[in-house]
Parts: structure tokens; C-alpha cells; sequence
């Protein structure tokens, strides 16, 4: 008797555990379909009105109840995010497969010490983060925008791409690797047939990682952005400081989406080299 009210105590503690989570979740993607364009938690009646205004369709709702003032505004926000979030993810991708690649194949002085750098912008707070690369950018005299951007946000999704890569690393066989030099290959043979395919899932994991990551950021982009190069996130943090209207909600249900194929992108591709 102990053990099944435990259980059920447990089970219970579970579904209200994921209820917690995703509960506001939920209510942003049903409330993005509210007709009512000024109280956002009455209802109204069902929509799709908020989701083709944002991308500039015909619309039964007045220009007056309209809320994003450009739909051009929307896409340039959304296309920088997508050309900082891409050009980030390949450099930190790069240089974090690469310093995990260092930490696991090779000895030198303070290896612990410079392993412990890498973890440093991921335990730091967004907001001292931020500050410093402002004073940074702005005491080397590089304009703010698109390139601090990328540079700001490689600082801390190199750690990520680190850390995945690494987990990767410390499962595989060392002997594989010695195995190939003994049949006459080369380092660069080596990698390129034998490491990389091993470590493959673990470089895309990070990069996908990465790439989500970089897309949601606030914070530190809020104050590495220069006035041309506003993110998706930045611009919507615009919007809600006039009021939280239906159409933030379809915004957030479609970054919401993004995030979700992204996800299984990353799972199939998992799967896929493991049923290998």
C-alpha cells in the first residue's frame, strides 16, 4: 500500500511538474488565435487573422487594431537573426570541435585551467556578459551591429558546442584512432575517415544547439546591437513594452515551432547514426 501511494504521489508530482512548464506555453499558442485585439486574455472568437498580418496578407481586422507597425520590420528582424544565428553557429561549431579535440588528444601546462575558461560564459550571467562585451566593442572601436553580433554570441555557444563534442569524445574508442595511424594514414586521414564520422552526431547536436540558442538570445544581443541590426528577439521586446497583443503570441508560437523542428532535426539525425 506504501509503495502504490508513493507511486501515485510521484506520478502526480510529475504531471504537475510538466503542467508548470508548459501550461504558459500552451496558453501563448491558444491565446495567438484570440480575435480580441485588445485584451489579449478575454475571448474573443477563433483567428488566423495575427498570422497572415504578419507576413502583410489581407486581413478582417482594421488597420487601427493592427500592431506590428511594419511587416518589413518583422522580416529584416527576423533575416538578421537568421544571418547572425547561422554565421555564429559555424564559428562556434568550428572552434568548439576544435578545442574539444585539443582537450581530449593532447597534454600541456594548465589544461584544467583553460578547460575551466571554456566553462565560464555559460555559468556567467547574461547581463555581465553583455556589459563587458560593450565595453569591449566599444573601447576597440568596433561599431556595433551585425558583426558584434556574431562575435559577442561565439563567446559563449563555443562553450555548448565544447561541451557536446567533448561528451562525444569521451565515449569514443581511442584505439580506433591508433588503429589507422598503424595501417599507414595520416593525421588528416585519420580525422577526416575516422574521427569526424564518430564524432558527427555530437558536431551537429552542438551546432543545432547552438543555432536555437543564438536565435532566442536577448540579453546579450540587447547590448551588443547597433540601431541597423535588431534581432528578432530585441524587436520583440519593443513591441511588448507598448502591451502584450495577439499577434506577440503568434510571433512567440512561430519561433516556438522553429525551435521544435529544429529539435527533431536534431533527434532524426541522431537516430539515424546510431541505427548505423
Amino acid at each position: 500500500m506504501n509503495r502504490s501511494l508513493g507511486k501515485t504521489l510521484l506520478t502526480g508530482y510529475g504531471w504537475l511538474f510538466f503542467l508548470f512548464l508548459y501550461a504558459p506555453v500552451a496558453l501563448i499558442v491558444i491565446y495567438s488565435f484570440n480575435a480580441n485585439p485588445i485584451n489579449v486574455m478575454t475571448w474573443k472568437g477563433f483567428t488566423w487573422d495575427w498570422y497572415v498580418g504578419l507576413f502583410g496578407g489581407a486581413t478582417t481586422v482594421s488597420e487601427s487594431s493592427l500592431y506590428v507597425d511594419s511587416t518589413d520590420q518583422l522580416l529584416d528582424a527576423l533575416l538578421t537573426s537568421l544571418k547572425v544565428a547561422f554565421s555564429a553557429t559555424v564559428i562556434a561549431t568550428v572552434m568548439g570541435t576544435c578545442a574539444a579535440l585539443a582537450m581530449a588528444r593532447y597534454r600541456f601546462r594548465f589544461k584544467g585551467f583553460y578547460q575551466a575558461l571554456l566553462f565560464v560564459p555559460m555559468v556567467m550571467p547574461d547581463i555581465v556578459l553583455g556589459i563587458a562585451l560593450l565595453i569591449f566593442f566599444v573601447g576597440a572601436g568596433i561599431s556595433l551591429g551585425s558583426t558584434s553580433i556574431v562575435i559577442g554570441h561565439c563567446t559563449f555557444l563555443t562553450s555548448y558546442v565544447f561541451i557536446v563534442v567533448s561528451a562525444r569524445l569521451a565515449g569514443m574508442n581511442p584505439l580506433v584512432e591508433a588503429a589507422s595511424a598503424d595501417l599507414g594514414a595520416n593525421e588528416w586521414v585519420t580525422f577526416r575517415r575516422i574521427t569526424l564520422p564518430l564524432i558527427l552526431p555530437g558536431v551537429i547536436g552542438g551546432a543545432l544547439l547552438s543555432f536555437i540558442i543564438s536565435m532566442d538570445d536577448l540579453v546579450i544581443t540587447y547590448f551588443i546591437s547597433g540601431v541597423d541590426s535588431t534581432t528578432l528577439p530585441v524587436y520583440i521586446l519593443s513591441m511588448i513594452r507598448r502591451g502584450i497583443k495577439p499577434e506577440i503570441n503568434a510571433i512567440a508560437t512561430l519561433m516556438l515551432l522553429f525551435s521544435i523542428a529544429i529539435a527533431a532535426a536534431g533527434i532524426y539525425f541522431k537516430s539515424r547514426n546510431t541505427a548505423q
